[in-house]
């Protein structure tokens, strides 16, 4: 018949294309909308709260249209909502597990009946999360709620957290952080971004009828994320944890620098991650895995593709067969467009070919699907690609080719993998410095994971068991900042201070004072710079010895050194690593005498004191080294069908900046957790008594670590504070010091971002790292030496 439109199965299958998609109804999620008449407040104290007089802001659909708008909170709403939320926690935290549990399964009851109302809103508004995964996440912490003393015994929650989110993230993620923080009996203030603040105001409605107290729960929108900033002000806030975008979790590391709150950030929008094809991969598969996840969904990462060399041309066919008649993709904006427009011009000016299935419009905020073949690793494009539908595809030779490619980007988000070789698949997931790994698929998630980002992509674990530790503290720790308003400093000045000058005088050369080294590289050595430090007597009567003044390029060399050594001893067996650590306390005990006599002269204690500080730093070696191969990861529970592991990885090269009290089992104890786990150390020892540190370069010497596992670096401790915060290999800083040094570190440690683990010392004061020797107090150091890493392998 003429005109006929109509296709056979016959045709559908030649050309592979996908059917019409289906026009979506908001009807639920719009009569919600009418009944707060499209204008929504705050949620404080378990109800609504709409001031008249509030600055509002517009949430617009894709189209342009304006779905609602939410008010903008001001210093009343924040003292408020934080009253609130501690009358909360008061409330919420005396139920006992089971209670807890309780509330979290009837509010899965709830979903059930107005499930619908939630998925409408959150695809309305641009935060799409079905009503499925949200029964998933609640199912799951209303156990770990139940269980809680039960399985993570000695652990107690924070008190009052603030759950940020930037406006492009997804309610999944929201709730990733929101459950887990309610399932261990905290109290939760949310500062959704402006997608996810509708779906989170009408969560939290459906949580106070499902039985939660009033002000366990609270929602403050505003105008932007810096909101969060003047939440982190309030006193009664315990913990601030951020999702979303980078440069939005950047502006909020500096916001709340000094203030003394312990801040995590999880930049899980706008990664890089690598779709890795080897030629053992079924391609078919793999090249529907890449238009499903470079084009189809809505994005929030960016994916560079990766193949082997032997098929690239059978992928290409495939891609262009595959792509054949799909239609142009929205971009957010008419900048967005500019930023694609002038990423393609440099793309083809470097030699790229393009795969496109129809013509670009000459203007307007869309683009065609594009595959930019035969791109180059350190292209801009690549690192960091423009916010469009782009694919840049890479070719690799080698399985080694291929990883070096995938851990190329500054991100260490995700990655995709794709062969029928187990082996190889399990090798490469193993050698890729990123959280997440999926086999043969992609985009798999499910709240019993851990999502740790390495590299650039964060510094907390989200998901599973480790993800909840953010979440509880050790009753008997003091917070390890005081609250307090951030200092005013000059950042660029910070550390610049020159040390005193050494003069020389006429004392007897018999009689002076020693000459220490230091330890970089597995050698003993000055500093580069060849100066000195004055090592004062306990009295500050004359000076002890003198030890180099390290600076920028001392810690350089460190760093050079470690790196070249931490990925091999990472990969020894936990075992051969306990063996060094036994061999190291063996060594201890053999210097004994002479490292107690350098902690008397040092420090003024009795020649007992000393000598029991020796013992209890050997007994902490030989913890360590025991501790090596019991904690290990293990197989998930996964709801699909398939096999998810999870285990714990090193962060890399540690810097450490010791406290003053207890100063070598202090330092035993922070240097065996680094490398117990598998990471490299660059050791400050305290600029008061750095003597004890430097006498344990001789036993570090007599050991069988390999040289330049461990760097012992002596000098100021702003200057060193300074040289390891702008390193950028360097993963995490561990640091006991002034308030300034923690407001510094706070400030810069943010580009690549750094786990900071700090305390803040006051003179004689500051928390004893060492002689607490309770197994959660283990656990918690074991905990922040390490980062997760999960694999999700499908069966059929």
């Amino acid at each position: 018949m003429a005109g006929n439109t109509i296709k056979t199965v016959h045709d559908i299958f030649q050309s592979m294309e996908y059917g019409p998609a289906a026009t979506p109804s908001y009807a639920t999620a719009q009569a919600w909308l009418d009944h707060h008449s499209r204008s929504l407040g705050l949620f404080i104290d378990g109800k609504f709260v709409c001031p008249a007089d509030r600055q509002r802001r517009p949430l617009t659909d894709s189209k342009g249209v304006e779905v609602c708008s939410t008010v903008c909170a001001v210093e009343d709403d924040i003292s408020q909502c934080a009253s609130s939320a501690v009358n909360g926690f008061k409330a919420w935290s005396v139920l006992s597990c089971y209670q807890r549990a309780k509330v979290l399964l009837r509010l899965v009851s709830a979903l059930g009946q107005h499930g619908q109302c939630v998925s409408e809103l959150c695809e309305l508004c641009g935060a799409s999360c079905s009503s499925s995964t949200l029964i998933r996440q609640l199912q799951y912490y209303s156990s770990w709620a139940q269980l809680r003393d039960t399985l993570i015994t000695s652990w107690t929650p924070l008190g009052v957290v603030a759950v940020v989110v930037s406006d492009d993230c997804s309610l999944y993620s929201l709730m990733l952080k929101v459950l887990p923080a309610l399932a261990m009996g905290n109290s939760v203030i949310i500062v959704p971004g402006l997608n996810t603040a509708p779906p989170a105001l009408l969560l939290a409605q459906l949580f106070i009828g499902a039985g939660l107290p009033a002000g366990a729960l609270n929602v403050l929108t505003g105008s932007d994320v810096l909101l969060c900033a003047k939440v982190a002000q309030n006193p009664s806030v315990s913990y601030v944890t951020y999702s979303g975008n980078k440069q939005d979790g950047v502006m909020l590391c500096k916001a709340t620098a000094g203030m003394g709150v312990p801040l995590s950030v999880s930049p899980c929008i706008g990664a890089t991650c690598p779709f890795i094809i080897f030629e053992s991969a079924d391609i078919d598969s793999a090249v529907d895995g890449v238009i499903e996840t470079a084009f189809k969904k809505k994005r929030e990462v960016h994916w560079v593709l990766c193949v082997q060399e032997s098929i690239v041309d059978n992928v290409v066919t495939r891609l262009r067969l595959r792509m054949t008649g799909m239609k142009c993709v929205a971009l957010h904006s008419d900048r967005d467009r500019v930023l694609v427009d002038a990423a393609i011009q440099e793309a083809q000016q470097q030699g790229a070919k393009l795969i496109q299935p129809c013509s670009v419009p000459p203007s307007g905020a869309q683009y065609p699907p594009t595959v930019l073949c035969g791109a180059a690793p350190p292209s801009p494009f690549v690192v960091c690609p423009a916010p469009g539908p782009l694919l840049p595809l890479m070719t690799f030779r080698t399985h080694t080719e291929g990883v070096t490619l995938g851990n190329h980007t500054p991100h260490g988000q995700a990655a995709s993998i794709w062969t029928e070789d187990l082996t190889l698949a399990l090798e490469t997931a193993r050698s890729l410095s990123v959280g997440s790994v999926w086999v043969n698929s992609h985009s798999v998630s499910d709240p019993c994971m851990p999502v740790s980002g390495h590299k650039d992509s964060g510094t907390c674990i989200d998901g599973g068991q480790e993800g909840l530790y953010q979440f509880l503290c050790l009753p008997s720790s003091s917070p390890p900042l005081p609250r307090s308003s951030p200092v005013s400093m000059d950042y660029s000045t910070f550390g610049t201070a020159s040390c005193p000058a050494i003069i020389p005088d006429d004392s007897d050369p018999a009689s002076a004072p020693k000459l220490y080294l230091q330890f970089v590289g597995g050698k003993a050595c000055k500093s580069v710079s060849g100066c000195s430090l004055a090592v004062q007597s306990p009295g500050g009567s004359g000076v002890l010895a003198y030890c180099p003044d390290g600076g920028r390029k001392d810690v350089r060399n460190a760093v050079e050194a470690a790196i070249k050594v931490q990925p091999g001893w990472m990969k020894k067996s936990p075992s051969a690593r306990a063996q060094s650590l036994y061999s190291l306390a063996k060594g201890l005990e053999a210097k004994r005498r002479d490292i107690a006599a350098s902690i008397n002269v040092q420090t003024g204690v009795s020649m007992d004191e000393a000598e029991k500080e020796v013992e209890l730093s050997i007994a902490r070696l030989s913890d360590w080294a025991a501790y090596c191969d019991k904690v290990q990861g293990g197989a998930l529970p996964m709801p699909q069908s398939g096999s998810a592991l999870s285990f714990p990885e090193a962060l890399g090269v540690v810097g450490v900046v010791l406290p003053d009290n207890n100063p070598l089992l202090s330092m035993v104890t922070l240097l065996g957790a680094a490398i117990a786990t598998g990471n490299a150390v660059v050791m400050v020892p305290c600029q008061k008594y750095p003597l004890p540190a430097l006498a344990f370069i001789q036993v570090l010497q007599s050991s069988d670590l390999p040289a330049g596992l461990v760097n012992i670096i002596t000098g100021g401790r702003d200057q060193m504070t300074v040289a390891l915060a702008n390193h950028s290999v360097i993963k995490a800083i561990w640091y006991w010091g002034s308030a300034e040094g923690c407001q510094y570190l706070q400030y810069t440690c943010t580009s690549p971002l750094k786990t900071l683990r700090l305390f803040c010392q006051k003179d004689e004061e500051g928390k004893d790292e060492g002689k607490e020797s309770h197994p959660s107090f283990m656990e918690e150091m074991w905990r922040n030496a390490v980062q997760w890493k999960s694999v999700w392998i499908p069966t059929a």
